[in-house]
This record gives structure tokens, sequence and C-alpha cells, in this order.
């Protein structure tokens, strides 16, 4: 990733402080407008689960998009897909999307495991591809992935770390990187959910299928599946890869015959010296999803959405900004909000802690990105072939610390293609 060359000396000194009114006007950022002279990009979606279907309700929210076709394996889900969108083809056979001249874009929504060869298939074909993240479930399928986006230089390759293309993350991201939080220390992040993740159906074939995540032979478990978004940002603001990574995983809450651990700690050592938490786990709901990092001067918190609040220490010299900035009480502290809008939903007696309205979602986002980059690219999207390499070598290596509950140390290879 770009961070690998950023210096402590940038981090903590490098660029002018943003504003405050630079971080409420973040997420109100315009979309751009479609090119009148521009047709819509006819897009498909492969793999119409859970995350497909998502995509498809927000493509059709996005300027400049339109859903053509809709693949899966599965005949009911392409029955729901002709239920939620009529209008666009079923196929069950990928290829007969990638044979379709008028197809620009293919979306890939279907298990990890699946990923690499659909995409590589989808950029022989000539499409622009989006493909949801982890990229692979291997190292060696994420480096012959990446390699094939490498050598389409002409056709747009996106991986779903979303969180790079929310403008809320992004303000917080030149925040965190102008020195505010003082010496970077420590951090901390979780993904929290009380569920099984064993599904059922009638049909044995379609119970496999349906349970990729509790296969070891192809899962990244938690830590991949679910914490990786995470995990993203944390190697984006922090603009350092971890050097290592020590993890531990075990089955608390569903002794149901899985291999998979149900919770799972990682401790990710960067170069820097600087260690992070992660755990995840299937046992409890509580606090759901956040990532913390801890400073000299403060601690900034990031939850869903891209919400962030600054907690400062008493001898933190003055910003200048925060008198005018909100400010929430969380137990016996007292955050200031880095949230977009907050001084208007304080006016309008609304909780900034709750979902605004007005503020779309982070794949909104990702997918407004994907969509301007047909209308005035190619150029390399946020979270290109390189990140989605990058993440999913960590996403690797943790899954193995977790599985053998040992330290296993990252190989620098691993995070390119030199």
């Amino acid at each position: 990733m770009g961070g690998l060359k950023v210096s402590r000396r940038n981090f903590l000194m490098g660029g002018a402080m943003i504003s405050g009114a630079g971080l409420v006007r973040a997420a109100n950022i315009k979309q751009r407008p479609w090119p009148g002279n521009r047709d819509d990009v006819n897009c498909a979606i492969i793999g119409y689960g859970p995350q497909g279907r998502a995509l498809a309700s927000t493509l059709a929210r996005v300027p400049g998009a339109r859903l053509a076709a809709i693949c899966d394996t599965y005949d009911p889900m392409l029955l729901r897909a002709r239920r939620d969108v009529p209008e666009a083809s079923r196929h069950t056979d990928y290829r007969e999307v990638l044979d379709n001249p008028e197809i620009k874009a293919v979306l890939i929504a279907t298990p990890t495991h699946l990923h690499k060869d659909l995409a590589i298939d989808a950029l022989e074909a000539g499409k622009n591809v989006y493909c949801e993240a982890p990229m692979a479930s291997s190292i060696e399928d994420a480096q012959a992935l990446a390699r094939a986006a490498r050598d389409a230089p002409n056709q747009i390759f996106q991986v779903g770390q979303i969180y790079r293309s929310n403008p809320q993350h992004r303000s917080v991201f030149q925040f965190m990187r102008s020195g505010a939080i003082g010496k970077p220390a420590m951090g901390r992040g979780q993904w929290h959910s009380k569920e099984s993740w064993r599904r059922t159906s009638p049909n044995a074939d379609r119970i496999r299928a349906l349970n990729w995540r509790l296969d070891p032979e192809v899962s990244l478990g938690l830590i991949g599946e679910s914490c990786l978004l995470q995990m993203d940002v944390a190697f984006w603001v922090l603009g350092e890869l971890p050097s290592a990574v020590h993890g531990f995983g075990q089955i608390m809450a569903w002794p149901d015959g899985r291999e998979v651990p149900d919770t799972v700690q990682a401790v990710l050592q960067f170069p820097s010296g600087l260690h992070m938490l992660f755990d995840a786990t299937l046992a409890s709901s509580f606090d759901e999803a956040y990532e913390v990092y801890f400073g000299t001067d403060s601690t900034i918190i990031f939850r869903d959405r891209g919400k962030a609040w600054m907690f400062k220490e008493v001898d933190a010299p003055m910003l200048g900004w925060e008198v005018y900035a909100r400010r929430d009480r969380f137990y016996k502290e007292t955050g200031i909000a880095l949230l977009a809008n907050a001084t208007q939903l304080d006016a309008q007696n609304q909780d900034p802690t709750e979902d605004d309205p007005n503020v779309e979602t982070p794949l909104w986002y990702a997918m407004q990105e994907f969509m301007d980059n047909h209308a005035f690219g190619p150029y390399p999207p946020a979270a290109d072939w390189a990140r989605g390499l990058e993440a999913t070598a960590i996403a690797v290596a943790a899954n193995r610390a977790i599985t053998q509950r040992t330290h296993i140390n990252i190989d620098p290879a691993w995070y390119s293609l030199d």
C-alpha cells in the first residue's frame, strides 16, 4: 500500500492540520453527476447471496449503473433475483455473462475461494471487475489475481475494501495523518455478533455450499471474513503493514462439530513497534464493531459508517477548531465528534450516534467510485489490486496464526508481485 512509504516523521508531521469544518463537510461531498453523453454501464452480479443482493440494491441508487444480468448456480436465488430485478437476465453459467459484449462490468460476490478464477476469467474477457473482499482465500490465489489485474491496466479492478472510498473515513484518515493523536502507542479493534454462521437447507449439497465459512480448507475464518475491512482501515491510517501476527482461536459458543473457531484474537505487530489487537466472536453482540487508536495526545475511535470521536489528553495542545465541535459523553469520558453533520444533527435534536439518513453507506460510495471510474477513468481505485493483495496476505497469516495458536512472521514477499 502507499502507506509503506510513509515515514514516522511524515505520520506525525506531514500535512497541514485540516479544519473542523472540513470534517463536518466530509460526508456531504456531492456525487459527481453522470455525464450526459455517457450511456449507463451494463453490470452483472455473479453470486446472489446476501452480499450480491446488497450490491444489487445499492447499484439501483448509483448514477450510471444498470444491473443487466445476475448469475447464481442455485435456482431459488435466481427466482429471488427475478422478483428483485425483473429487468435483469438470469444465468446459472457465468460464462454466458462474460460472453455478452453488452456487459461492461462484473461484480463478484461469491464465496471467497471462488473469487480468483471468476475474476481472472472476467478480466480475460475484457470486463471491468469489482471483487468483494477478501480478494482470495490464499496468498497464491491473491497473487495470481493481482498479476492478472496488473497486466490489464486499461481495465478497472476494484476490491471491496469499501472504507477507503467512504468520505467520512477519508476525512478522519487525513485528520489522523496530520498528527492529531500525537505519537501512536497502540490500537484495538473488534467485531462481535451473536450468530452461529451455520446455514441450513433441505439439500445436502446446498448445505455444504452455504457453510463454506465453516470449512477450514477454504475459509479465512472470523479474522478474514469479518474483520478484514476493519484491519484494512488500520493499515491505511497507520501507514504501515504488519510484520508479524500472534493468534488465538477457540470454540466457545457453538460446539457443533465445527473446526473453524467462533472466537478469535490476533495481535498484529508493526515495524514501528506498535501493536494492535483485533478480536472477533460469534458468542456475543456486545459493542458490535469498532477500531480505536491510542496516542500520546488523543485517542480516536471509529465506529460503523465512519462515525468517529476524539478523546483528548489533558496535556494535549489546542487545535483551535475543537472549541466549536460537538461533544458527546461516554461514561466518564467526553468525545469530540468527528462526524459529518454533527452540528446539523444537534440542531435537529437527532442523536449523531444514529445513522444519518442524509449520508449514504460505505458500499454506496464504493459503487459510486466504481461507476465514476467508468466515466472518467480508468484510474487506480482507492482499493486496487495491490491493496487487495496486502489485505489478503495479512488475513491469511492472521488466520493461520489463530488456527495454529502461534506466532507467524509475515514474509514481505507476500505483499507484492516482485
